[in-house]
């Protein structure tokens, strides 16, 4: 499919790629990994021709179709609506839609044969194309990377870049390319969206190869990883979790062989000293030093796994209560956040705060750091202080301090060995510490920023999107820092593997309230797959009908108990067989030409189907509970 040989490509004087060879094969899901600065980025747009090779080869078919989802496309601009600058994905399509268009007007007034087998021609072409399902294609595209009905009817122009760039994403997707080459597809987004990302690339048919830092993401899609590491690739036959296994393995492999290999060189150089003053064996010492010169040498290995290495210190511990939120509200136009909302943090808790985009993850944050208005109260506990990290942080920096100065500023408690420690582990080494804040890129800066955020003297962290711009070891980093942490926090982040290592309570929002689960990710993750959300709609039935409760309190004795049970049993199983019919001739009419081909119509009916999903969903759960109720009274 792609070909790459003795690929080298310098940058200035330094070697980004030194005959570097890869072969990418039809079928292939590739997680391209590595530190950053190791050319990842690079690489594939060395693939796609943005960049030339300083020697070497890229080769592949002249027809092949590539799919190249990148950083740049954030400042794509349209004044089309989304809906619409996705369907530019369907080119042929469209050309036949407007070509069938125009032929249908010439037909208005010429009805000749030349014309009318023009029309049939196109017509079949269109139809062969599925051009008749493109917009639905679309629709459930942009619906699955988190766009309403609504904001697909919107212009590109009015979103943010990240919001843009999901546009893209679904662009790129729907033109079904051989091979997708996908740069951080995950940024920007938030969590239902990569999960439904997964499953459609899950499906994908064609190669995909994914520069990532979220090991989870690559876990579930991959199946052969590639580390671009000291300009060479390096391929390993399974997903991120394998190539960790194995790269242990080759490393403790090559490190026997280089500590035997140094043993061996070590008796060679006391042979060669000791025979080479005398004339019988000075010859011998001399082929043997030519010898050791020849000789192929093992490398040792490189610790690619850096340990914060510095301790943190505030100087007052915080009360029992750290925040306390009470009937807090918050709304926008168009949207209500939170109504009366209630919820507390304790000292020792470290709190990931999930949820969709949208559903106000980072106005909380901002609610308990004082920086949102909002209803209500918000109160901090004995002792508490805070130090709050976002994204808008970076613009605090001080532009003409060295990156050095701003920690020394910041943290002087700290010695400069610690310091440069913890900007060594994220990818700070070296001079790189003495660059001016002003010549850093968006990246380098919110690592500065978040490395200024560890050596705080705060016993409270606030985190929003901590782990945006870092790369697979900077997050492990992170990880080693907050488990070290003594304090408090709260963080919001769509790395799943993050959240799993450092939460010990989950807060969502749900129903305008604050809702907490007492676990780790992975645990919360497994209750939320089994538990019944709350249905958009209430079941137009009694309430206590609509989802029927096991009784908990005695009845004057068991016939009588059972007899209303089955009573509700039996209501509930009429309810369930109405929502079934409901729901099946919303699927007839979801697959109706007339509904599909009308945005309108589809959005309506699309809305019913899922209301009356729901209430079936709901009512089935009931029953299931009424039926363990009875089966318990009649054992």
């Amino acid at each position: 499919m792609i070909s790459i040989n003795n690929l080298s490509f310098l940058i200035g004087s330094r070697a980004l790629y030194d005959e570097a060879d890869w072969h990418i094969k039809p079928g292939d899901k590739v997680g391209l990994i590595g530190a950053n600065g190791t050319g990842k980025s690079t690489l594939l747009k060395l693939i796609v021709g943005d960049y030339t090779p300083t020697s070497g080869s890229i080769s592949m078919a002249k027809d092949l179709r590539i799919g190249y989802l990148n950083q740049d496309l954030l400042s794509i601009d349209s004044h089309h609506s989304i809906l619409h600058v996705a369907m530019e994905a369907f080119e042929r399509q469209n050309k036949l839609h407007d070509e069938i268009e125009e032929l249908l007007k010439v037909i208005e007034t010429d009805y000749s044969e030349d014309v009318l087998n023009k029309l049939a021609e196109k017509q079949h072409e269109f139809d062969a194309l599925d051009g008749y399902n493109i917009e639905y294609r679309a629709h459930e595209v942009l619906a699955g990377l988190g766009f309403s009905d609504e904001d697909q009817l919107r212009p590109l122009n009015t979103f943010s870049g990240g919001w843009r760039m999901r546009v893209m994403l679904a662009k790129i997707l729907l033109q079904d390319p051989d091979i997708l080459l996908l740069d951080e597809p995950t940024n920007h987004m938030d969590l239902p969206s990569i999960k439904w990302l997964e499953t459609y690339l899950g499906s994908f048919e064609g190669a995909i190869v994914i520069v990532s830092h979220d090991r989870y993401f690559l876990d579930r899609i991959i199946n052969k990883t590639v580390e671009s590491r000291k300009g060479k690739l390096t391929v390993y036959a399974g997903n991120y979790t394998y190539y960790l296994e194995e790269k242990a393995l080759r490393s403790e492999i090559q490190r026997g062989e280089y500590k035997n290999q140094q043993a061996k060189i070590k008796q060679e150089e006391r042979l060669i000293e000791r025979f080479k003053a005398k004339a019988s064996k000075a010859k011998m010492a001399q082929s043997r030093m030519k010898a050791l010169e020849k000789l192929d040498r093992v490398e040792d290995v490189d610790d690619d796994n850096p340990t914060v290495n510095f301790s943190f210190k505030f100087s007052k511990p915080s009360g029992r209560h750290v925040v306390r939120l009470e009937n807090v509200s918050k709304s926008y136009p168009n949207i209500n956040i939170l109504e009366n909302a209630e919820a507390i943090i304790e000292k020792g808790d470290k709190i990931a705060l999930i949820g969709a985009n949208g559903k106000g993850k980072s106005t909380l944050l901002r609610i308990i750091a004082g920086t949102e208005p909002f209803s209500g109260k918000s109160e901090h506990g004995h002792n508490v202080t805070e130090t709050f990290f976002a994204q808008h942080q970076l613009e605090s920096l001080h532009l003409d301090n060295s990156i050095l100065e701003e920690l020394q500023a910041f943290a002087p408690k700290h010695t400069d060995t610690e310091l440069r420690g913890i900007l060594g582990c994220f990818l700070f080494t070296g001079d790189d510490v003495f660059k001016k804040i002003k010549v850093l890129s968006g990246g380098e800066k919110s690592r500065v920023a978040l490395a200024k955020s560890l050596t705080t003297d705060s016993n409270f962290l606030i985190l929003d999107e901590p782990t945006n711009h870092l790369d697979i070891q900077s997050v492990n980093i992170l990880i080693q820092a907050l488990q070290q942490y003594e304090g408090t926090f709260i963080t919001v982040s769509h790395d799943r593997y993050f959240l799993d290592n450092i939460a010990n309570k989950i807060w969502f929002i749900e129903g305008e309230k604050i809702k907490e689960y007492p676990g780790t990710y992975a645990e919360f993750e497994e209750w939320d797959a089994k538990r019944v959300k709350p249905a958009p709609k209430p079941i137009p039935v009694k309430q206590e009908e609509s989802k029927p409760k096991a009784i908990t309190t005695p009845a004057p004795n068991v016939q009588q108990q059972l007899k209303k049970l089955n009573d509700q049993l039996k209501k509930v199983e009429e309810e369930i067989s109405v929502f079934e019919i409901n729901v099946k001739k919303l699927e007839a009419e979801l697959a109706r030409e007339e509904v599909f081909s009308d945005p309108k119509k589809l959005e309506e009916v699309n809305l019913q189907y899922l209301t009356e999903k729901e209430l079936l969903n709901a009512a089935q759960n009931g029953w299931e509970e009424l039926a363990s109720e009875i089966m318990t009274l009649e054992g």
